[in-house]
C-alpha cells in the first residue's frame, strides 16, 4: 500500500461511518419490535394490590376467674390468676387436675405429661413463657402454641389450618383469622372428632319435590 493510498482510505471510512449514523435515523432502519424489548425488557405486570390485611384474632388479655359469690354490693366478681398466684409458692409438680384444689376444680388437663408452669409463668401468672423461660403475654399465646405445634403453626400461615372469615382476595376485602384458642381449649386441646350426617335439604338436588317448590 502506497503513501498515497492512505487519506484515501481514511476518508471512506468516514464516509461510511456518516452513512450508518444517518440509516439509523430513518424510521425503517430502527430495530424490531423484539428488538426494542430486548433490549429495554418491559417491566413485569404489577400484581394485584393488597388493599386490605389478614386480622387474626387475640385474646383480650389473662383469663379471669369468675367467683361463685357476689361481691357486697351484689355483683359478679372475677379475679385475675394473679391475685392468688403472687402470694403462694408455685408448685412445679402440678400435672394432673387432681392435684389442684380451690379454683381449679373441675378443670380437665389433657395436655401431655406437660406440668402447669411449662407453659405458665411461675413469676407472674398473668402471663405465659416459652420452654427457655422467654415471657410471653396471654394476647401472644400464638407463639407459644408454635414451640411445639410448628407444622400446625406452618399451615396456619399459609391458609390451610384455623379457618377464616372474609375475602381470600385481599384486593377486595378483609381477612379474619381465628386464633389457637378459638378452637382448642388448651388444657385438653384435642379437637372433638367430626361427626358425619345426612347431607341437608337441598331443593336442587332432591328431585322428588314439585317444580313450584324449587323456588
Amino acid at each position: 500500500m502506497t503513501r498515497r493510498a492512505t487519506p484515501l482510505l481514511a476518508r471512506a471510512a468516514r464516509a461510511i461511518a456518516l452513512m450508518v449514523v444517518a440509516a439509523a435515523a430513518l424510521p425503517g432502519c430502527r430495530p424490531s419490535d423484539g428488538e426494542a424489548r430486548h433490549a429495554h425488557p418491559a417491566p413485569p405486570a404489577p400484581a394485584s394490590v393488597a388493599a386490605y390485611q389478614v386480622n387474626i384474632r387475640r385474646p383480650s388479655g389473662p383469663p379471669l376467674i369468675e367467683l361463685a359469690g357476689a361481691d357486697p354490693q351484689g355483683r359478679a366478681a372475677s379475679v385475675a390468676c394473679s391475685t392468688c398466684h403472687s402470694v403462694r409458692k408455685p408448685n412445679l409438680e402440678n400435672k394432673t387436675a387432681a392435684s389442684l384444689d380451690e379454683f381449679h376444680q373441675g378443670l380437665t388437663v389433657n395436655h401431655g405429661a406437660l406440668a402447669c408452669y411449662a407453659c405458665h409463668s411461675p413469676d407472674n401468672a398473668d402471663t405465659l413463657r416459652l420452654a427457655d423461660g422467654t415471657t410471653v403475654e396471654y394476647v401472644d399465646v400464638m407463639t407459644l402454641c408454635s414451640q411445639c405445634h410448628s407444622k400446625q403453626a406452618e399451615s396456619f400461615a399459609h391458609g390451610a389450618h384455623g379457618g377464616m372469615n372474609g375475602f381470600w382476595d385481599l384486593s377486595r376485602g378483609p381477612q379474619t383469622k381465628n386464633n389457637c384458642i378459638d378452637c382448642h381449649d388448651p388444657h385438653a386441646p384435642k379437637y372433638p372428632k367430626m361427626v358425619v350426617d345426612f347431607k341437608p335439604h337441598d331443593r336442587f338436588l332432591d328431585a322428588s319435590e314439585e317444580p313450584h317448590d324449587r323456588h
